[in-house]
């Protein structure tokens, strides 16, 4: 089996949602279960890229010999793609300087490593080696530092000019023809300490009130009150697409197909028609 890094970036919030909440948001985004950490799970994915494969392809046999046939004939042979859910990598939080930070840590980046290991990459970053919850690593071009501090949220961090190695692997992955944001990306980019990153990981998130309005009275309709949970715009996820030979499609067809995606928008999860999910597909 061939595989491949994928990246997938928000340029709108990104409603990945798990049904119901059980809190006090009503429509929260898909988290891991164990690290909590935001996901788009793979099932989404699949659907997504097949519509855009039957948008390119309307003949319908291309897609079924990559992503398998419908329903009533699943018996008939397995589709040649493989999906895994992806992971956040790095998260758009306010700054006091530079508008924004995308903001990483150890843990997030040592499971990308991973993934980039499987993906066939070699001479990878090591894990940052940061250890103090009050520092913060930057490039060296930081657009975040007020002297020798960044401030995020409401968390003042000392700033220490260690994330290059970080930063300048991931710029080009991230936005592999577009010199001007892999600029802008090294200039934003900024690991924090793990601890750090779980608590961004629950305030850091954009949480919207959503109501439904009487069609005569314009008042809002009983019980039409709820609470929806979004990525915020920015937000850049990492994952694998492999492939396998199943008869009909090899993997150069598939990373074919995916490379022709990627060149157009995507709608990726809910509420399209107010916004939502508007992304972009990278392959490294």
């Amino acid at each position: 089996m061939q595989s491949k890094l994928m990246f997938l970036h928000a340029l709108s919030p990104l409603h990945a949602g798990t049904g119901q909440g059980v809190g006090a948001i009503d429509l929260p985004i898909a988290r891991e279960k164990g690290t909590e950490i935001p996901i788009v799970p793979a099932s989404s994915l699949k659907g997504v890229l097949r519509d855009a494969c039957a948008a390119l392809h309307p003949d319908g046999d291309t897609c079924t010999h990559i992503f398998g046939p419908d329903t009533d004939n699943a018996p008939d042979h397995a589709g040649a793609i493989v999906l895994t859910d992806l992971r956040l990598v790095a998260l758009p939080v306010r700054s006091l300087a530079g508008v924004f930070a995308w903001v990483s840590s150890p843990f997030l980046l040592q499971r990308l490593s991973r993934d980039a290991q499987l993906a066939g990459q070699s001479n990878l970053p090591v894990k940052p080696s940061l250890a103090d919850e009050k520092k913060a690593w930057v490039s060296n071009n930081s657009a975040l530092k007020l002297g020798n501090t960044i401030i995020l949220e409401d968390m003042k961090l000392d700033a220490q000019t260690q994330a290059d190695t970080w930063a300048d692997w991931l710029a080009p992955q991230v936005f592999p023809d577009d010199a001007t944001w892999q600029v802008d990306f090294k200039a934003r980019f900024c690991i924090v300490h793990d601890d750090v990153m779980s608590y961004l990981l629950q305030v850091g998130t954009e949480v919207t009130a959503r109501i439904r309005l009487e069609d005569d009275k314009k008042t809002v309709a009983k019980g039409a009150l709820w609470y929806e949970e979004a990525l915020p715009a920015e937000s850049i996820l990492a994952g694998l697409v492999a492939a396998q030979p199943n008869g009909k499609a090899q993997p150069a067809d598939v990373f074919q197909i995916i490379g022709q995606i990627a060149g157009h928008p995507l709608q990726v999860g809910g509420n399209a028609t107010v916004g939502r999910g508007l992304c972009r597909l990278s392959i490294a």
